[in-house]
């Protein structure tokens, strides 16, 4: 298997917004999130984490596949690294094992939308 290939781009303007690509693991199997279950799931994870102060971080679910559980966020670029580091420390969802992946983030939501 060939080793994944980064590519790092420098803006000169700071965005104001930040977009990430998230797929969420359920090893266990079971029933899958729909879309609203998933928003509420990002939400608890920032509670979790952050407190009351973090479940207010504007989050926006752009798209959202339940095959796949795989989704777009939309985050303010000053909330990135709350929005991240709760999206990697949450261990649970109803009770089972899981975790969420990032997959990609960019300041551009055409990056995003190109894969």
């Amino acid at each position: 298997m060939a080793a994944a290939a980064f590519e790092r781009r420098v803006l000169r303007r700071a965005a104001q917004h930040h977009y990430l690509r998230v797929r969420l693991e359920l090893p266990d199997g079971g029933a899958r999130p729909n879309a609203a279950q998933f928003k509420q799931l990002v939400v608890t994870a920032l509670r979790e984490l952050h407190g009351e102060v973090g479940a207010a971080l504007p989050v926006d679910v752009l798209t959202y596949e339940e095959k796949t559980l795989s989704a777009i966020l939309r985050v303010i670029s000053s909330g990135l690294v709350k929005l991240w580091s709760a999206l990697t420390l949450l261990g649970f969802y109803q009770n089972r094992r899981c975790a969420f992946r990032v997959l990609q983030t960019s300041p551009s939501p055409c990056a995003i939308w190109q894969q």
